[in-house]
């Protein structure tokens, strides 16, 4: 990834921000309310938490059929993916709780999904909330060689198919956090010096790596090989499929947000300075979907309201309905975008459109 030094303009002559940090602090006053998550969240984790582990232990401990364990795997991947967007989403940015113990506890629930709080506070509260949809800077557009994201990235024969074989790519989002993706990062982080807060001491990390990882493994393969009496392929056949359903539905949720045909991904000028001021260049490069919907709503943990989330990560997600209408309406009378797909199906639509036109040979310049 670039090492360059990207600045955001200072210029708002539409105060756009001061405008609306100002009305959403009111409204946060006015209705008595914290920022952070309520008795709604703490009731969520009750239920995606429940979702992911209740058949984990049920596998464990009860005599069903092997048709039922593989049921229970998808189970165990749906609420997976809950506990992610819901839970360790809102511990990391430090908006679970207004106690930071309780913060740290919940973003730590990462170790039970696979991924490393280290490395995943970096790559998305440092990199892509920092320089969204900068090729180059935000690590969320770089899918190696595979996928091609943006038209800034090289582009590859194979990239015409993109829109038909990056689902089933997907789903290997969390599977590679369990085996090789955060190994890579923390080598690669370290190096670079990249911390959210401050930097950790390198063998403590490495070691926290090593052991959460080994416990992990222990966990989900080689406790459920002691237990169950069924071949030792079947259950890393299992333990597959809970990460295959778990990586599709945060990799579609995550795409659908950013790699869109209504966001843009723009570039900093030769010195390094971009356009327009951070909160602004949010706006340009985030796309909110179904916002209507309760059950996107619910089970998304607010990230079809990437908007809001992008220009207040500070915020809890179960704020981000009331919030919304202010945001619109700022943004609205600033002149500015306000990205929204009605539905689900609608971004679905327009991401993939989005990979077709991006596999497509780029014209030869003159």
């Amino acid at each position: 990834m670039n090492t360059s030094t990207v600045r955001f303009s200072r210029t708002d002559s539409a105060k756009f921000f001061r405008t609306l940090n100002s009305r959403v602090n009111s409204y946060f006053k006015e209705n008595n309310l914290s920022k952070t998550g309520n008795w709604k969240l703490h009731l969520k984790a009750v239920v995606m938490f429940s979702l992911f582990l209740t058949p984990y232990f049920l596998i464990l401990t009860l005599d069903i059929s092997q048709w039922w364990m593989l049921l229970l795997t998808v189970v165990m991947g749906t609420g997976m993916a809950g506990v992610g967007m819901n839970i360790m989403h809102d511990g990391n940015h430090g908006t679970y709780s207004s106690k930071s113990w309780i913060n740290k506890l919940m973003g730590g629930t990462i170790y039970i999904l696979a991924g490393n709080v280290y490395n995943w506070q970096v790559q998305h509260n440092v990199l892509h909330h920092t320089y969204t949809n900068i090729h180059g800077h935000d690590e969320d557009l770089d899918a190696g060689r595979i996928i091609r994201f943006s038209k800034h990235a090289k582009w590859e024969k194979f990239h015409r198919f993109q829109h038909y074989y990056s689902i089933f790519l997907y789903g290997l989002l969390t599977f590679n956090w369990a085996l090789t993706t955060d190994f890579k990062q923390t080598k690669r982080y370290l190096s670079r010096q990249l911390s959210y807060g401050k930097m950790p001491n390198p063998v403590k990390q490495w070691s926290i790596l090593a052991i959460t990882k080994l416990i992990y493994l222990s966990i989900w393969i080689v406790i459920p090989m002691l237990i169950l009496s069924i071949a030792w392929w079947k259950i890393l056949l299992g333990f597959f499929i809970m990460h295959y359903t778990a990586g599709l539905i945060l990799s579609v949720v995550f795409q659908l947000a950013h790699v869109v045909e209504k966001t843009q991904m723009p570039l900093p000028d030769s010195t390094g300075s971009m356009k327009n001021t951070w909160a602004i260049h949010q706006l340009f490069t985030t796309v909110n979907f179904s916002t209507r919907s309760r059950f996107i709503n619910w089970f998304t943990g607010g990230l079809n309201h990437q908007v809001e989330h992008h220009i207040f990560p500070n915020i809890s997600h179960i704020h981000y309905s009331k919030i919304s209408k202010i945001v619109r309406e700022t943004a609205q009378e600033c002149q500015l975008p306000y990205n929204e797909y009605k539905t689900t199906r609608a971004a679905i639509a327009a991401h993939f459109r989005h990979l077709k036109e991006m596999g497509m040979k780029p014209a030869i310049s003159a």
